[in-house]
């Protein structure tokens, strides 16, 4: 098993933020066919071996994503796509 955790920070509105985030979702979702739903700030991903969120706060963004043992392997090209993703919407912008 891998774990990822990523933080991208941010400084944008609240309702920004979640507008960001849900792009990372549904990029993610397209890229790697993962389902995704909200829980408050947090938005909760999961597929076949893969389970995951990305929590949102003041001024910044924190992915974890839990990999089971075949997608172990990909952790490292995962790793890199999320946090493409992640400083591309979020803009790598650092808060104040």
């Amino acid at each position: 098993m891998a774990d990822i955790n990523i933080v991208q920070e941010h400084s944008l509105t609240p309702k920004k933020a979640r507008e960001a985030a849900q792009k990372v979702a549904e990029k993610l979702a397209e890229e790697f066919d993962l389902a995704y739903e909200w829980d408050g700030d947090v938005l909760r991903f999961e597929r076949s071996g893969v389970a995951g969120e990305l929590t949102l706060s003041k001024h910044k963004a924190e992915m974890f994503i839990k990999l089971g043992f075949l997608y172990g392997a990909f952790a490292p090209l995962i790793e890199a796509k999320a946090g493409e993703k992640m400083k591309k919407i979020f803009g790598g912008v650092k808060a104040a």
